[in-house]
């Protein structure tokens, strides 16, 4: 893939159909079924709507999608500065092993240097070999004090009721 191929570009709510469609195969990719996962119209919604809630990236040449970086702000309190939050990177099978995710994490960060981001952070599953690879050679490290945790469902619902 030549460079001048490659177009990186913010994606537009038109894009939407693409980035359901891309983010539904990395869910299948990862193993993670939800009724949610092919839900369009909530992803206009709270990426496109009157207060998005993140923002997207879209790689793709000759008009053809190969990847997407979907992203929000982030901030520190410990470090008192604002940061990004990679959410998903996702690349066509074809795309791997070109240097798009290296190039689509730069783009976030670009992105992100309007909000003075000084980190980006990330989750991996345990599982994904290859994306835990990645993220290692690009000199990401992982925390041995931090685990991450959620709430959803009847906890959520609980909590909300408190």
């Amino acid at each position: 893939m030549k460079d001048d191929d490659l177009v990186i570009r913010s994606a537009a709510e038109a894009d939407v159909p693409e980035l359901s469609r891309m983010l539904a195969a990395l869910s299948a990719e990862i193993g993670y079924e939800s009724p949610a996962a092919n839900d369009a119209a909530a992803l206009a919604r709270h990426g496109f709507g009157a207060r998005p809630l993140f923002d997207a990236l879209i790689a793709e040449r000759g008009g053809w999608a190969l990847g997407l970086a979907v992203y929000f702000p982030e901030f520190s309190t410990l470090r008192r500065r604002p940061g990004v939050y990679l959410q998903d990177l996702y690349l066509a099978p074809e795309a791997r092993g070109l240097g798009l995710g290296r190039r689509l994490i730069a783009a976030v960060l670009h992105q992100a240097a309007a909000w003075e981001a000084v980190y980006l952070r990330l989750a991996v599953h345990d599982d994904n070999r290859d994306a835990l690879a990645f993220y290692r050679r690009l000199g990401f490290r992982t925390d041995p004090n931090e685990r991450a945790y959620w709430v959803e469902g009847t906890a959520l619902e609980e909590l909300v009721g408190t």
